[in-house]
């Protein structure tokens, strides 16, 4: 009898910011499969669970191990941080589906649970910067080419969208925040729009900052981190960072 599969978005990665039922699936689960990270993360709250994890790079292995499990007849949780179907695990596991059904496992034995992503923890922890119309970015060129990420940051200024900018830097992309930066210089935002970023979002050592994009070119930041540049209405407002709705005050 073929088990189930339950691609859970875990959030940061503490108890506390973790949905109700993304825990009891992890609860309910024969065995936990992530990220190295991220099962060092949940590690504690499960000490009976059978665990599986691989390193970055290895995301596709660890999706074919999911279903292998399931095979087994065992009841699965594959946790990612923050949402699954937000630079998850998501769809990689429906794009890889067809390969098993011929081993008798559909989608009725799949079920995605939502979790908090970084441009809506983030959010919290800097104010209020997506309260009005916005797009999600991701710096990461791994899987998609600069040039589409370059046109994408253009069009986000030129929509005025507050923008949440995912892994604005690694050891191999340590300026593409800056070249980021002057993308949207060059597409028409002012050196002095209202941005921030956040550093271990819902982890020890979290930290936050609120500065200009002129000072947001220049920020020293790293792959734990998320940056959000604000609309060309955003404020800073006694340290917190405010993209308005809208209304009369």
């Amino acid at each position: 009898m073929t088990g189930h599969i339950y691609i859970i978005g875990m959030g940061p990665g503490y108890k506390e910011m973790m949905t109700y039922e993304a825990y009891q699936a992890m609860a309910m689960s024969d065995v936990i499969v992530g990220y190295t990270v991220y099962i060092d993360l949940v590690k504690e709250h499960f000490p009976d669970k059978e665990f599986f994890t691989t390193p970055m790079r290895q995301e596709i292995e660890r999706c074919k191990a999911c279903y292998d499990y399931a095979k087994e007849g065992k009841k699965v949780a594959f946790i990612c941080s923050g949402d699954a179907g937000v630079y998850g695990m998501a769809a990689p596991m429906y794009e890889l589906l067809p390969e098993y059904e011929t081993q008798n496992i559909t989608s009725d034995d799949i079920t995605v649970i939502p979790g908090v992503t970084a441009a809506i923890s983030g959010a919290a922890q800097l104010g209020a910067p997506i309260n009005h119309d916005f797009c999600v970015i991701s710096l990461s060129d791994l899987l998609t080419p600069w040039e589409t990420i370059e046109r994408r940051l253009r069009a986000a200024i030129q929509g005025d969208f507050a923008i949440a900018i995912y892994n604005p830097s690694s050891k191999k992309r340590h300026d593409y925040l800056k070249k980021a930066c002057q993308i949207m210089l060059d597409a028409g935002a002012d050196k002095n729009r209202a941005c921030g970023f956040v550093e271990n979002i819902g982890r020890d050592g979290t930290k936050t900052v609120v500065c200009t994009l002129d000072e947001l070119k220049d920020a020293q930041v790293n792959m734990f981190t998320t940056v959000f540049v604000g609309n060309s209405k955003s404020e800073i407002i006694q340290g917190k960072l405010v993209t308005k709705r809208g209304y009369e005050i």
